[in-house]
């Protein structure tokens, strides 16, 4: 899998196209107006990039271009964390997790998330 790197902006494009697909601009740009303020032309240079970078792609539609998400969320989520996890942890899931419980940063809620998935990985690995 190739690394991915989306700014935050991409991101907030992708998740609209991995919601509902296909999107025009128009669509788009009413999608993300309110949250992010931007304009039909800002839409056009982003959407630009990504297709340079190859993490969308568009069909000729009756009045207008049809983008789709060209890559899958679930793979770029993980290229992004491990990512994210060399940058700032050295790679470690570990002491990310124990940086978080330090500074109290998990709820009962997410700790007890926590349990569950690793439960399942270690039923998985066994």
């Amino acid at each position: 899998m190739k690394q991915i790197n989306l700014s935050d902006g991409e991101w907030s494009i992708m998740n609209v196209l991995w919601q509902d697909a296909p999107r025009t601009i128009t669509q788009l740009t009413t999608a993300l107006k309110e949250s992010k303020g931007w304009s039909k032309h800002t839409i056009i240079t982003m959407l630009g990039r990504m297709e340079a970078k190859g993490v969308v792609r568009y069909e000729e539609g009756i009045r207008a271009k049809q983008y789709y998400p060209a890559v899958e969320r679930t793979e770029t989520a993980l290229g992004e964390t491990e990512n994210f996890l060399e940058r700032v942890y050295s790679g470690s899931i570990g002491l990310m997790v124990n940086t978080m419980v330090e500074k109290n940063s998990l709820s009962k809620g997410e700790i007890d998330e926590l349990y569950a998935i690793l439960k399942k990985a270690e039923e998985e690995v066994t």
